[in-house]
């Protein structure tokens, strides 16, 4: 007997899974951009130039149309845990939304009275208390991006918790650990320097727009040289600080680090990396494997003795959690019918960490305790990803990470040798590369996020558990209009966007003639 409608939960990670991206269109726009005007308007303040606040006040511009647009896909997406992720939001409810709501405190409070403040107090506060409301700004969206990836950290390694029979949920047992989960500060400090490098694209590829047309060259030079040097330091992050976020989850989720290597078999120590390779899922190999030897090894466990598991492998491991599980699942309703049975109370303790591989039965058995071995051997195999999927996304986000360090490095050095309009080859280079930075964090959350599967909760809860009562209907009908409300978004974000950009800072009376020189800036 199928207990879950597969149609409802397909459908439900799908809107889930389209609002989550798009929002993120967003989102790592406004965490780089933001620093970028901090750093502007630094030397604005330092120098007294006036044409560091003209450079702020036009890409504040582009910022705040961004946030804007940010919220409102925000907003709609954190609907979804009432209208299709019901159970989900019942059974840890008590863990995931107390960072949810701090996060939405912040970036609804305390963004948003700052970024007013930003816009309408360059005449009305001193020089020093307009920066002060910029860095804040700043510091404010980056904590803002940590309450959330603190919540979706520990939907990744689910720890400060545990599983309370009397209430059938997931409780609350260490804030703090909740708080401090090591994969929650290796996902935010690489979040946001992925964020850094998408700003600090958005101004060097602008900028080089209006080079190649010969337009507000010295507006345009400096931008670029602001985001020549951030975006390198940025670069440079992303790679060191995703090596250690990889290390994290080859500790924490070994299935989807096996995923993501295409690593079918456990291979001797120390690991090789496949840098090619033709995953096939249903024959569990992988053809035409290119390899060197010994990297994943090095990068997976930092070390030249440890092995790291292959995919067969945590599948037979994952059978036997599931038969842990059965017990523990058959102690619970033990419980339930006498919370002092001392028997079922020990038994849960002992293989509570297991619960959850019993519930993945639940998609194939009205009871897990009755699943026969084929239902088993039929749950262990769901705990394997898409391997293709993971394995190429990986991929792509590494090969893109080291280009903006290549093109950031570059641009370091024709700043320094100002020589940044000299060569119109890399002007265009610079413009078409606007859109890597989306593609490789697009990419990095569906690793993230599609690797996890079948959990919506690491080990604890099934993905296919969480859903609402919903009809397929009902769902299809929310997808559309979240489809058709979020395009619309991203179409009056795009229009946006160009129009000023276009306009550019002398368009929109920021900057003045290129006859005109500002009096600060006179010899």
């Amino acid at each position: 007997m199928i207990l879950i409608d597969t149609d409802v939960v397909t459908l439900s990670r799908l809107q889930f899974a389209l609002t989550a991206l798009y929002h993120f269109l967003f989102v790592p726009l406004t965490l780089g951009l933001v620093w970028m005007l901090a750093i502007m308007e630094s030397v604005y303040v330092m120098t007294g130039r006036e044409v560091w606040k003209r450079m702020v006040q036009f890409w504040g511009v582009l910022f705040g149309i961004n946030f804007a647009m940010g919220v409102a896909t925000g907003v709609t997406m954190e609907f979804q845990f009432g209208m299709n992720w019901a159970y989900y939001s019942h059974y840890v409810g008590d863990i995931f939304g107390a960072p949810l709501a701090i996060e939405g405190l912040m970036a609804f409070f305390l963004e948003a009275t700052l970024i007013g403040v930003f816009f309408v107090g360059w005449d009305r506060l001193s020089r020093i208390k307009h920066l002060l409301v910029t860095w804040f700004l700043a510091l404010g969206t980056s904590l803002s991006a940590l309450w959330i990836l603190v919540a979706n950290a520990w939907m990744q390694h689910p720890v400060g918790s545990a599983f309370n029979p009397a209430t059938m949920r997931m409780e609350v047992t260490s804030f703090s650990e909740v708080l401090f989960n090591t994969v929650a500060q290796e996902k935010f400090v690489h979040t946001v320097s992925a964020g850094y490098v998408l700003g600090a694209m958005f101004v060097l590829s602008i900028s080089a727009w209006y080079l190649l047309r010969g337009r507000n060259v010295d507006f345009a030079k400096r931008s670029m040289t602001v985001a020549a040097s951030f975006g390198l330091a940025a670069a440079l992050s992303v790679v060191v600080l995703g090596d250690e976020s990889g290390y994290g989850v080859s500790l924490n989720q070994k299935m989807k680090m096996a995923a993501i290597e295409a690593m079918w078999e456990t291979e001797p120590a120390p690991a090789p990396f496949t840098v090619f390779g033709l995953p096939d899922l249903e024959q569990r190999t992988t053809h035409y494997a290119l390899k060197i030897p010994w990297v994943m090894g090095l990068i997976g466990t930092r070390s030249l003795d440890q092995t790291m598991p292959g995919i067969n492998e945590l599948v037979d491991d994952a059978k036997g959690r599931i038969g842990n599980g059965i017990q523990a699942y058959d102690a619970m309703l033990m419980l339930r019918q006498n919370k002092d049975d001392a028997q079922a109370k020990a038994t849960l303790a002992a293989h509570d960490k297991d619960l959850g591989y019993a519930l993945l039965l639940k998609k194939y058995v009205d009871d897990p305790r009755r699943a026969t071995p084929a239902d088993i051997q039929q749950a262990a195999d769901s705990t394997i990803p898409n391997v293709p999927v993971l394995f190429w996304s990986f991929r792509i986000m590494v090969a893109c990470g080291f280009y903006f360090i290549a093109l950031f490095a570059l641009s370091f050095w024709k700043a320094s040798k100002r020589t940044l309009d000299s060569q119109r080859w890399y002007l265009r280079l610079a413009l078409w590369s606007l859109p890597l930075p989306w593609i490789a964090i697009e990419l990095g959350w569906i690793v993230a996020e599609y690797g996890r599967q079948p959990w919506a909760i690491e080990g604890v809860l099934p993905t296919a558990l969480g859903v609402s009562a919903v009809s397929t209907g009902q769902i299809l009908t929310s997808l559309g209009g979240f489809v058709l409300f979020y395009t619309a978004l991203a179409v009056v974000d795009a229009v946006l966007m160009l129009k000023f950009a276009r306009k550019g800072p002398d368009g929109l009376g920021i900057w003045p003639p290129a006859t005109t020189v500002l009096s600060s800036d006179r010899p």
